[in-house]
């Protein structure tokens, strides 16, 4: 069997969890952490994917996803939210019909309420620019209109998503955005392992 990348040939002895010990957990803790702490590498790795996937768009998915980064970067954004930026399309390859929740439960231990909102609802609120050509209500987005991060959302796909097209636009790449993918994805600020990482 391949190990998939073990970093200690150690493993726990059950067959099943209720049959557990101590030792056991305390073994697969200790891998944990290391494995976990490199999850932006992972992340990247598989935004690459979307690299020459243009799906009838006039860029390729991976572009689209620099060129809203890199808007978002100049535009004086932090780095959580240009984080947010690069990786709001991530979900395209495996969610065709719902990639922004992929791209939401990706970062949702590691990013704050309002960029995770941001995230998951962009699909919708990007819709306003497209919607009604596929027959579909433009302004689904009401429905959110109330809500505290509806502008926040709405000025995302403006300013950045809708208009991240550009096949002429000089993007940064991915290699500049690396250090802020790894250092967003080394400790969660909000997941129910945390705590047995140390991490509060």
């Amino acid at each position: 069997m391949p190990d998939h990348g073990d970093i200690n040939p150690q493993r726990a002895k059950f067959r099943a969890m209720s049959e557990g010990t101590q030792e056991d957990w305390m073994q697969i803790a200790a891998q944990f952490g290391p494995f976990a702490a490199t999850g932006g590498k992972r992340v990247l790795d598989h935004l690459r994917l979307l690299d020459g996937d243009y799906g009838g768009f006039p860029i390729d998915r991976l572009q689209h996803s620099l060129q809203t980064a890199t808007r978002a970067h100049k535009d004086g954004r932090d780095e959580e939210y240009v984080v947010c930026a690069l990786l709001h399309d991530i979900g395209d390859t495996l969610g065709a019909y719902n990639h922004p929740d992929i791209a939401a439960a990706i970062l949702k231990p590691f990013v704050s309420e309002k960029n995770l909102w941001m995230v998951e609802k962009h699909g919708i609120f990007q819709g306003y620019y497209f919607f009604h050509y596929l027959g579909l209500d433009r302004d689904m987005r009401d429905a959110y209109r109330e809500h505290p991060y509806f502008q926040y959302t709405a000025e995302f796909c403006e300013k950045y998503d809708q208009v991240a097209f550009d096949p002429d636009y000089q993007s940064m790449p991915l290699e500049a955005f690396e250090p802020m993918v790894m250092k967003l994805f080394e400790a969660p600020k909000n997941s129910v392992y945390g705590p047995a990482l140390g991490q509060e």
